[in-house]
């Protein structure tokens, strides 16, 4: 089902020609699961629904392009799944995937269980805050995912454990991403790579690696 002013899978098919039918058919089943509860749950801006497949799912699965390789993802403050759940099921047969989808809030974390069963996704849900479980998470992914959720600086520093252990961070950013990654930089060193958003003109998603926490003193 697609609402009005809406293109459906036709736009992601589009975008990312190389996602399989079988994908395009389980994105419909998330799409469809999360209209469901959207109805009751309020997961989501209900503005943004005419428009699901550009601002979440698309959003999210332009992560695939950025970082082909990856296969063990933490998405912090999941949400409703974007990019999480999109994400596991770009991945869903790959046999080394596993997503993990941290979400403290109690109904989005039921819709992200909901998903992930009804689905057959490779994802692990923890209802828990993002700072009791990164750190657990060192060494346990390659990727690291965030939308919407905090400044960079605060994103950093949640993800510094998993940085230490390889990971990379993907991470959605609005207008102000240069002004957060000067911030930024006061705090941390580290690499970033600035890319084009395929969704949003303003926007860019920011790939960032060798993340360590400065000394006090140390230059920026």
């Amino acid at each position: 089902m697609t609402g009005r002013g809406e293109e459906g899978p036709d736009l992601l098919r589009e975008a990312l020609p190389e996602v399989s039918r079988e994908t395009l058919d389980r994105l419909e089943g998330l799409v469809d699961l999360l209209r469901r509860w959207q109805k009751i749950k309020n997961l989501v801006s209900p503005s943004s629904l005419d428009h699901v497949w550009m601002r979440h799912v698309l959003d999210s699965a332009q992560l695939i392009r950025i970082r082909p390789e990856m296969r063990r993802i933490a998405d912090l403050g999941s949400g409703a799944g974007f990019p999480g759940l999109v994400l596991a099921v770009l991945l869903a047969n790959e046999r080394d995937a596993k997503v993990h989808l941290v979400e403290s809030n109690v109904r989005k974390s039921a819709f992200l269980r909901t998903a992930a069963r009804e689905l057959s996704l490779p994802v692990s849900v923890h209802p828990t805050r993002i700072e009791d479980t990164a750190g657990s998470l060192a060494g346990e992914v390659d990727t690291v995912t965030a939308r919407a959720l905090a400044p960079l600086s605060a994103l950093l520093g949640h993800i510094g454990p998993m940085a230490a252990a390889g990971a990379v961070a993907v991470l959605h950013k609005g207008a102000e991403f240069e002004r957060e990654i000067a911030d930024a930089r006061t705090r941390f060193a580290f690499d970033v790579v600035i890319h084009e958003s395929m969704t949003d003109p303003a926007g860019r998603i920011l790939e960032i690696s060798r993340i360590s926490e400065r000394d006090q003193g140390t230059p920026s």
